[in-house]
């Protein structure tokens, strides 16, 4: 069974780097084919998908975040994580960590995790 778990802090700082990790079991993170993808959901609006990390490390990200948001993996842990720099109040929303066959559709969800910016 695949599971996906976000770990982070909940509280960041305006103009700090927000920093989540995302632990997959039930299958390598290396697996051919698969993509994983954070996305994030802010208050009052729709899903937003942040970015994605291929089975061989290639990174997609969107492209009106692109200049501030770094994607990484760690194959020995079964981990890929994110990093969202100089955040500000907008960044504030609940975030994802999902799995799916390209960077539209999701087979499996992390649960979620709440991250607030504010001083």
């Amino acid at each position: 069974q695949v599971q996906l778990q976000e770990s982070g802090p909940g509280l960041v700082k305006p103009s700090q780097t927000l920093s989540l990790t995302c632990t997959v079991s039930g299958v390598s993170i290396t697996t051919n084919y698969w993509r994983w993808s954070w996305i994030r959901q802010s208050p009052g609006k729709g899903l937003e998908w942040l970015g994605a990390i291929y089975y061989d490390g290639t990174t997609n990200y969107s492209p009106s975040l692109k200049s501030c948001t770094s994607m990484s993996r760690n194959g020995s842990k079964n981990q890929f994580s994110l990093e969202l720099a100089s955040v500000t109040a907008e960044d504030t929303a609940v975030y994802y960590c999902a799995r799916g066959p390209n960077i539209a559709n999701f087979d499996y969800w992390g649960q979620g995790t709440q991250v607030t910016v504010s001083s």
